[in-house]
Formats: structure tokens, sequence, C-alpha cells
């Protein structure tokens, strides 16, 4: 039994600086303008927005020096889910993505090697987008699945796994043996916070997330925050990170998107940046480890989702979703019109 923290005492996530971490990382949104002309902004933040895209350009006014580094190498395409495909709602379970945005993926992936790299669980993610002919990375990458013809041997076993369609398909999955700490874990979490009005509390199999984005912020937020420090404390085996809104409890292992990345590629035969311009498009602080790892050994593209300006490994910026399908449409018309 997780012991109890005496109520009012929540001096542990004000010290440890989680209130702080849950503000910085959940950023109001704000729209902007979609060019970036310096006489149209009005006001001292679209100044500082302007000003960052500087630093981060616009992937689709960019889009020709893209294509133009990508000249004789395979294009590989990687996509966070939420905020990249699907806006962020308040409810995560309505986050559904759009049939034209369904469309501009499937028809990339015509063209390009194609995953979702999401923090939701495989299952999930999968269910969401529906479409069988991408790869598959739940978990923050923990949970990936490839077609049998991929073989990684240098990153240990893979388990033969029937999908829902009956095909047979590989499952690489470095954090498996945290399956049932997480589900307990998962069930401790629900019972802490079912008092909390507004807390989401989800299983993403390898992690899970308690949601905060409908919580009261200045009485419930250091309570949210508290109910996770108490249960962490008795799985040091596990940590705590920061998502939008989210906090996310997850194993202590050596694994994250940029892992993910590395062996996807792997995975196509893809080990260095002589034959490959890997693209990785999200907008969440765990998509930072893909950007990290592209800028390195695979000199590909970063391009971080925000229409708020915000520090990132990414090299290129898109406002929102409907950029995102703007600039996976332009991918595909470059194809066709080869």
């Amino acid at each position: 039994m997780i012991p109890r923290k005496k109520p009012g005492k929540l001096d542990d996530v004000r010290s440890n600086g989680w209130l702080d971490a849950m503000k910085s990382s959940s950023p109001p949104s704000k729209k902007v303008q979609k060019e970036v002309d310096i006489q149209d902004f009005s006001d001292d933040a679209d100044i500082v927005y302007c000003s960052w895209m500087f630093k981060y350009p616009s992937a689709l006014n960019s889009f020709q020096q893209i294509v133009s580094h990508a000249k004789n190498k395979q294009i590989v395409i990687f996509l966070d889910y939420d905020g990249t495909l699907s806006p962020i709602v308040d409810d995560p379970d309505r986050a559904f993505i759009s049939a034209d945005m369904r469309s501009a993926v499937r028809d990339v992936a015509k063209y390009f090697p194609t995953a979702i790299i999401s923090g939701r669980s495989r299952d999930k993610v999968y269910q969401l987008v529906g479409l069988t002919e991408l790869y598959y990375a739940g978990s923050h990458g923990m949970d990936i699945m490839l077609p049998i013809k991929n073989e990684v041997c240098s990153y240990g076993s893979l388990i033969k796994y029937t999908d829902q369609q009956g095909k047979e398909v590989n499952l690489f999955q470095p954090a498996r043996e945290f399956l049932p700490m997480i589900d307990e874990v998962f069930r401790t979490l629900v019972d802490k916070t079912k008092e909390v009005k507004g807390t989401k509390v989800e299983n993403h199999k390898f992690c899970a997330s308690v949601h905060y984005r409908n919580v009261d912020e200045n009485q419930s937020w250091p309570v949210v925050a508290q109910c996770v420090h108490d249960v962490l404390k008795e799985y040091p085996r596990l940590r705590q990170t920061h998502g939008r809104k989210v906090l996310e409890v997850r194993p202590v292992i050596d694994w994250d998107k940029g892992k993910a990345v590395e062996f996807l590629l792997e995975s196509q035969g893809f080990r260095n940046s002589h034959n490959v311009l890997p693209i990785y498009i999200g907008d969440d602080r765990t998509d930072e480890d893909a950007f990290k790892v592209l800028r390195g050994r695979y000199q590909g593209y970063g391009i971080l989702v925000s229409a708020i300006p915000k520090e990132s490994n990414a090299i290129f910026s898109l406002r929102d979703t409907s950029e995102v399908k703007e600039f996976l449409e332009s991918l595909t018309k470059t194809m066709e019109n080869h």
C-alpha cells in the first residue's frame, strides 16, 4: 500500500520544480499570421514570434531547400500524432485525424516510408490513423511494429505477432518487462486522482499519462503533481516526464523517440546520411530526442509544429496541423510531377 500524503502538504512538488515545469510545458496557444512580414505584426508577442522564425524557418517557405538536399537520397517520414496530425483537444479520446489529413499521410506513404511515433499506445494510434501501410511506434517508441521482412539483429530479439488484419509482423518492445509495473501504477494513479476534477489517466501500455488540461491550475495542479510524485517514490525504476498538459510515468531505460528513429532507419537498411534524408515532424518535448538524432548522425530535418516561440533541436517549423498537411501534400506533388 502506498502511503497517502497528508492533505495540504505539497512542499515536495513546489521545491523540486514540478509545478514550474508543468507551467512551462503547457503554454497557451496563439494564432499567428501565416506569412512572416514584420510590418504585419501588431504586438510584441508577434514580433517575438517573427524573430523566432528567423531561427526556425518555415518548412513550407524552405521547401525547395529541403527537396534539393534530398537529391539521390531516400526520404523517410516520421510523424508525431497529437498536435501534428490532429489538433490538441481537451479530451484526448476526441483527438481525431481529419479525412484530408489521413489522405495526405496515405499519399505521402506511397512514395516515402512513413512512421507514426506517438506517446499513445501503439494499438490506439493505429486505431486513430487506420492506415496499414505505415510503421507504428507507440509509448514514445517503446512499442514498435514493423514488417517481417525488416530484420534488426543489433537491437536484440523481435517478437512475431499477428496483427488485426491477420498479417504476421515483428514487434520490438525494449521495455516489455515493465508491463505489470505500468499496469499497477496506472490503477494506483486512477485511484489517487479520482477526486481531482478534470484529471484523466491513460494506460499507454509502456507508460501511463495523467492529463491535467481540464484541471483548475491554481487549485488543483499542485494536487495532481503531488499524487504522481507520491506514486513515483514507490517505483525507483520509473520516472516522470512532462508533455503538453500531461505528466507521464515511464520506465527508466535508455530508450526514447530518438532511439526509435534510429531503430526504424536501421531496420530499413539506412545506417548513415549517405543514402537517406529522414524528416521528423512533431510538436512535443519528447520529439526533441528525435530532432537531436537527425541533426547528428543522419543530417536530416526536424520540423517543430508550434505557433509560439520555444527553443528546439529542430531546424524548421510549421505553425499547426494545417501546415503539416500542406507540407505532406507538397512532398507528394513533387513526386507526382517528377
